[in-house]
C-alpha cells in the first residue's frame, strides 16, 4: 500500500512576505479576520504571494456499506443509488450549491449496490456492490482497501484546479466513520455516534450498541489502515486516499462534514502535514463532529446547523477562499492608494 509523503508548508521567508503583503493592504491590521488567516494559507500551500483560486472541484464519492444489515439507518441502502441517480440529473443540494458557487462537480461511484451502466457524469471507480458487514467481519480486505486509497489518489493527481473539496453519500456511513473516529481517536463511543439520517434515540443507542460489539470483536485491530480496511466504506477509503493525493501535488483541501473528516482522520494519521492544506469548511450538526475537529484542532469557516453531507459545506465555504485570495490580490496597499498608513 502507497502512502505518497506530503510536504509541510511552513516556510518561514514566505510567511514573513505573506504577512508583509496582507498588512500593507488599506485597512487596519487583522481588520478582515478569518480571512487573513485564509489568505495566508493560501499562499503557503500555494508557494507564492500571487494566490488564485482556479478551477475549483468537488468530488462525491458513493458506496453502500453492509453493516446497514444490523438495522442502523433510518433509511433503505436503496437511497444510496436513487441519491446518485439525483446527483447525475442535477437535483440534489450539492448540485445547486455547487452550480451557485461556480464549482465543477464530478460523482464516483465507488461501490453502490447497482449497476449504473455508462454514464457520462459518472466516474466508475466501483469495489464492489458495498462493503461487508463490519459487525461479522472485516468491511475492506487488505486489497480493496489499498486499491480504495490509489483510485481516489490517482483521480485527485489528474484534477487540473488548486483547489478540491470532498463530499460522499452512503446509507450507513455515518456508522463506519463513528466506528472509525472512536478508532482513530480513542473517543468513547458514545460520543462519536449521532442521529445520521434521523434515527430515533432507541435507534442512536441501537447503532452506539452495534458499533461497539464491532469494536470488541475486532479488538485486535489497532493500526491505522487496518482500521480503516476494518470499519470504512469504499467512499471514505476513496476519500482518504483523494485527500493525500490533493496535498501531494499542492492543492487546498475543502474538507466537509462528519463522514469525511473521518476519512481525514485516518489521512492524519499517516501524513500529519496533511492538515497543512486543509481548509475545514463547516462544523456539522452530527453528533461527534465538534469532537472531531477538536481532536484536529481544527476551526470552521461555518456553523450552519448542517448535517447533509454530500459536500455541501464545501461548496458553501469556497466563495470565502475565493474572497480571501481577491482582496490579497485586488486590494490596493497604503502607497498605491495614498492613504496614509498607521501612526507609529
Amino acid at each position: 500500500m502507497y502512502i505518497p509523503t506530503i510536504q509541510p508548508t511552513a516556510n518561514p521567508p514566505l510567511r514573513a512576505a505573506l504577512q508583509r503583503a496582507i498588512d500593507n493592504k488599506t485597512k487596519p491590521p487583522g481588520s478582515l479576520g478569518t480571512l487573513e488567516a485564509l489568505a495566508m494559507q493560501l499562499g503557503l500551500v500555494q508557494r507564492t504571494v500571487d494566490v488564485s483560486i482556479a478551477q475549483p472541484a468537488i468530488l462525491v464519492f458513493a458506496a453502500d456499506h453492509g453493516v446497514v444489515a444490523e438495522g442502523i439507518s433510518a433509511y433503505p441502502q436503496s437511497v444510496t443509488w436513487q441519491m446518485v441517480e439525483n446527483f447525475l440529473a442535477g437535483g440534489a443540494a450539492i448540485n445547486a450549491l455547487a452550480r451557485h458557487s461556480g464549482c465543477a462537480l464530478q460523482v464516483i461511484d465507488a461501490g453502490v449496490n447497482h449497476d449504473f451502466g455508462v454514464r457520462p457524469n459518472l466516474l466508475d471507480r466501483k469495489l464492489g456492490p458495498g462493503t461487508a458487514n463490519f459487525a461479522d467481519q472485516p468491511a475492506m480486505s487488505a486489497a480493496e482497501c489499498a486499491s480504495a486509497l490509489e483510485h481516489g489518489r490517482q483521480l485527485a493527481l489528474t484534477l487540473e484546479g488548486n483547489v478540491v473539496g470532498f463530499g460522499e453519500m452512503g446509507i450507513g456511513n455515518t456508522t463506519a466513520a463513528a466506528a472509525l473516529m472512536h478508532k482513530l481517536t480513542g473517543v468513547p463511543v458514545a460520543d462519536c455516534v449521532g442521529a445520521g439520517t434521523g434515527l430515533s434515540r432507541d435507534g442512536i443507542l441501537h447503532k452506539q450498541k452495534v458499533i461497539e460489539a464491532a469494536v470488541a470483536s475486532h479488538a485486535h485491530v489497532n493500526e491505522p489502515v487496518d482500521i480503516l480496511a476494518t470499519f470504512g466504506g469504499f467512499e471514505i477509503a476513496m476519500i482518504a486516499g483523494a485527500m493525500l493525493g490533493a496535498a501531494e501535488s499542492g492543492k487546498v483541501l475543502l474538507i466537509d462534514g462528519f463522514i469525511v473528516t473521518s476519512a481525514l482522520l485516518f489521512a492524519a494519521k499517516v501524513q500529519p502535514a496533511i492538515l497543512d492544506y486543509c481548509v475545514f469548511s463547516h462544523c456539522s450538526d452530527e453528533h461527534g463532529h465538534r469532537r472531531m475537529l477538536a481532536e484536529l484542532e481544527a476551526r470552521p469557516l461555518l456553523n450552519l446547523g448542517l448535517r447533509l453531507g454530500e459536500g455541501t459545506g464545501c461548496a458553501l465555504a469556497l466563495p470565502l477562499l475565493g474572497a480571501a485570495a481577491a482582496f490579497l490580490r485586488e486590494m490596493a496597499t497604503f502607497e498605491s492608494a495614498q492613504v496614509s498608513d498607521k501612526s507609529a
